[in-house]
Formats: structure tokens, sequence, C-alpha cells
């Protein structure tokens, strides 16, 4: 599991890195809503805890941000604002769950394995995958684009499967050969932008729709 915690506190946020550390979970930080909103927009986490009160963009404008995006991971909203109000103010905007200010880590991580399975359960459930004219068929492992069929590669339908999980959310070089050639290191190769190529070449076949875009110095996105 990979989490993002956006906390500008140092103090609890390192208090949550090294409890989730310890518990064998990857926790990245960052101390304000900019990174935290370039992080959460251009890396892959299981879970975002935010809170609420941060510098630059506030924790609640963050989730809306993210939602307003397509972005669905799961968020945990941390926050000292422990009203009624304020807690259905937060899941409102987009939270999954919140928690108060003081709390026990024990009940953090608790609530962090939850959302993450709830993640996990989310995406396998999931049989047919869309975006615009294009659909994919997880099951019979086939792509169709307004009615034709796509012929792709493994490679190239699990590179696809990605992209289209995280439509509308620029997805990066390091995340494709992480999550998608399960690389843990660059291998210095253009083997991405190949299969790029390749792919957009098989979906862009006989269509005016340019489904998957290049963002030049960040990565690639697909959207509608």
């Amino acid at each position: 599991m990979r989490i993002l915690i956006i906390e500008d506190d140092k103090a609890v946020a390192d208090y949550i890195s090294n409890g989730f550390k310890e518990a064998g979970i990857v926790a990245d930080a960052a101390v304000n809503g900019k990174d935290g909103l370039h992080l959460a927009t251009t890396e892959n986490y299981d879970v975002l805890i935010v809170d609420r009160m941060l510098p630059g963009i506030d924790g609640i404008t963050l989730v809306k941000t993210l939602r307003g995006s397509g972005n669905a991971v799961p968020v945990l909203i941390l926050s000292a604002l422990g009203e009624i109000d304020d807690r259905v103010t937060g899941l409102r905007s987009g939270g999954d769950d919140y928690l108060v200010k003081p709390f026990a880590f024990a009940e953090l991580l608790a609530r962090v394995e939850v959302l993450a399975r709830r993640k996990s359960n989310t995406f396998a459930a999931q049989t047919i995958l869309k975006i615009a004219d294009l659909e994919m068929d997880m099951l019979a492992r086939k792509v169709v684009r307004n009615g034709t069929p796509v012929d792709l590669q493994t490679r190239e339908f699990r590179l696809l499967e990605y992209l289209v999980k995280h439509k509308g959310q620029v997805v990066t070089r390091t995340m494709l050969l992480e999550n998608v050639w399960d690389y843990h290191f660059d291998p210095q190769t253009n083997v991405i932008d190949v299969h790029i190529s390749r792919l957009r070449g098989k979906i862009n076949a006989g269509h005016k729709t340019q489904l998957i875009r290049t963002i030049r110095g960040a990565g690639y996105i697909i959207e509608d």
C-alpha cells in the first residue's frame, strides 16, 4: 500500500509517517495543499490523508478539485474541527472518511486499511471499463471502439487498462513502469513511448477523436 499524507504540522506528519512505515506501508508527505494536489494528481496512491487546514490550498478545496477532475482515490480528512457541521462539510466535499484530532494511530491505521480495501474491491468488481466510445471487457480481454474491435497485445491491454482506470489524471512514466511493467527502477529506455505510440495508433485508427494525449514533461492522460 502507498499513501500520501498532506499535513502542514511537521510533528503530526512525522508521527503518522513513522507509524505507517513501521506497519510496512509506503508513506509520502506534502506540507501544503499545492504540493499535495500535485502529488495526488501525478502519482498513484491507495489512500490520501488530508489535513483540512492547509496553507495555499485548503483541504476541502483540494478534495473538491480531485473529485471534479474524476480522481476517485479514497480520502481521509484529518482535522481539529470536529463539530457535526465540520464533518458533514468534509464528507460532502468528497471525503470518504473524517477523523478528528487528537486521534489514536491504531484507529487511523484501521480506517486507512478499510479505505484501501474498498478501493481494491471497487476495481475488482469492474468488468467493463468505458471512456468515450471505447469499451474494455476485462473478463473477455477485448477492446471495442465505436463497435469496431481493437486488437491489442497483452502489454498494450494492461497499459490501456491502467490509463482508463485513471482517466482524467496525468499518469507519469514512473507510475507506468511500476504498475504496468513491474519495474521499480528506470531502465532508461523508450519502452513506454514505443508502447504508447502503438496503443494510440490502434485505438485512434479511423477515429477523429484522439483519446490519449501526451502532457509534455509530465506523462500521459486519457479523457473523454
